[in-house]
């Protein structure tokens, strides 16, 4: 448009001497100021085309959605799509929405059902209603997002976690989030904004709070230590109860044997001496043993005496 308006002046500044020079005295300064005036008006009239031609068509991008204001009637109640759209320049003007799904962050400090204080950070994924452009850009404005998530996401993320003492807070945090998208989405129902997504980015607890559960934590392992301790002295106890009584009854049955038999005190005499001599041949060293050191006459006569009273016994018995 530039252009043609410094192409025009120029054509304007040729043809001025031109229509200076044909005439004399007030005529020919007549013809030139018609002439002046007519180059004028078709600049004018041809800016004013070129303007309106321009302003005549707007271009929506994709993902994008358009609603238009006119200074007669107001906002349009039509919504405009994609691509290339006609209004009337000046009497209207387009405003362009973003409709693709965007982000927003938002922390919050709150108190549980147990009164402890928590930090919750919640994102949203959001979008307006593309059918309800009209009412958003009339109530809202384009800022939506910033005059309506914050508060009604700080609202609802306390009024959740209030109903849940901390514990519950991390054993049920699917559930927590379940409850903040539904109030969520209630809520930004009624300004037309559209939720696709809500979820607990980070949860954290007091400095107080936090070091009086790991104590908690510890003294639970220290019981469960302690536990399985007794319970490690309760098996010992009672395997060394067993072993005594083994012991005991063995000691009883080799008594009985004896009593019975006096050979069996030869036969565990003999064992002991093939034990000692395996020891005494995988050694290096010489040794030189006798009888008694191999444990073959450890009791010397003694058996013999013992065998000779027991058949006394059985004679007097006879």
């Amino acid at each position: 448009m530039a252009q043609q308006f410094r192409e025009a002046f120029k054509r304007m500044s040729r043809n001025v001497p031109n229509m200076s020079g044909g005439g004399s005295g007030g005529g020919g300064g007549r013809g030139a100021a018609d002439a002046a005036g007519r180059a004028v008006a078709a600049l004018a009239v041809s800016g004013g085309m070129m303007y309106g031609l321009y302003n005549s068509f707007y271009n929506v991008e994709g993902g994008h959605r358009a609603v238009v204001f006119n200074r007669i009637v107001g906002m349009k109640d039509s919504v405009y799509g994609e691509g290339l759209n006609f209004n009337i320049p000046w009497f209207e003007r387009p405003i362009v929405f973003d409709i693709r799904t965007r982000p927003v962050n938002l922390q919050t400090l709150t108190g549980s059902k147990d009164l402890q204080m928590v930090t919750i950070a919640i994102r949203v994924l959001h979008k307006p209603d593309p059918n309800k452009l009209v009412w958003i850009y009339r109530q809202l404005g384009k800022n939506y997002d910033e005059r309506v998530l914050p508060s009604i996401m700080n609202e609802c993320a306390k009024a959740v976690v209030a109903r849940y003492n901390a514990n519950e807070l991390l054993t049920k945090r699917d559930r927590v989030s379940a409850d903040i998208a539904k109030e969520l989405k209630h809520r930004a129902s009624g300004f037309n904004v559209m939720l696709e997504d809500v979820a607990i980015t980070h949860l954290s607890f007091s400095p107080e709070y936090a070091r009086a559960v790991e104590a908690k934590q510890v003294a639970q392992q220290d019981a469960e230590r302690s536990k399985y301790i007794v319970i490690g002295a309760q098996q010992e106890k009672k395997t060394i109860i067993t072993k005594a009584r083994g012991e005991a009854e063995s000691a009883e049955l080799i008594g009985t044997a004896v009593k019975k038999n006096p050979g069996f005190m030869k036969l565990r005499r003999i064992d002991a001496a093939r034990d000692i001599a395996d020891i005494v041949s995988a050694s290096g060293n010489k040794v030189y043993l006798n009888a008694d050191s191999l444990l073959l006459n450890l009791l010397g006569d003694s058996d013999d005496k013992f065998e000779k009273g027991l058949k006394t016994r059985k004679g007097w018995g006879s």
